[in-house]
């Protein structure tokens, strides 16, 4: 085993693990295999995570909080309540969508992952939900906006709009007319929202 390079950090071993998990797949993939990938020993992946479960579910959870990460910015952006939450959405559409074709094979690695840690997964829908609170709360306070609660207002738009982001629907993504029905239904909830 060759010394490393570079000072072995979380980051690289969550690097390793995603290109050790798209060349074995989840149920092969084992923390030896990232160690090796690394030139570390398996021990040296243990001292920044504890378990093989805990080194997925972080891999899990940088995978998700990228999508998160993106959106934030469309949150903190300059524009109307409307044109932000229709970006927004459009945004978590288009990444949820890229994710599912650019990278089939990790895709349904990332699938089997997401089932594993639930807690990640809803760390990660809390974390959307209040990104949509914001922007809606913002358009109540606006006058462009009618909810009368920004919060239920929020996870009912998420959930309304599940078939364009839940993974469950991946193979919907790619079809024809999926943009134009997913205009439908932004449109149709935006119209509810406006005062």
């Amino acid at each position: 085993m060759a010394p490393p390079t570079e000072t072995l950090t979380a980051e690289r071993i969550l690097e390793a693990t995603e290109e050790v998990l798209r060349r074995h797949g989840p149920a092969k993939a084992t923390v030896v295999d990232v160690a090796r990938a690394l030139g570390v020993s398996h021990g040296s992946v243990y001292r920044h995570f504890r378990t093989k479960a805990a080194l997925r579910e972080a891999v899990t959870k940088r995978w998700l909080d990228r999508t998160s990460q993106q959106l934030a910015g469309i949150v903190a952006a300059d524009g109307s309540p409307e044109d932000r939450l229709r970006a927004w959405l459009a945004a978590l559409f288009e990444a949820k969508r890229h994710k599912a074709g650019d990278d089939p094979e990790l895709f349904r690695t990332y699938t089997v992952l997401t089932e594993e840690n639930v807690a990640a997964v809803g760390e990660h829908i809390t974390d959307l939900t209040a990104q949509l609170t914001r922007i809606i709360q913002d358009g109540v306070a606006a006058g462009a906006f009618t909810a009368p609660g920004p919060a239920a207002t929020a996870r009912a738009v998420f959930q309304a709009t599940g078939r364009f982001h839940d993974p469950g629907y991946a193979r919907e993504w790619r079809q024809p007319g999926v943009e134009e029905e997913f205009t439908a239904v932004v449109d149709l909830l935006l119209r509810g929202l406006l005062t």
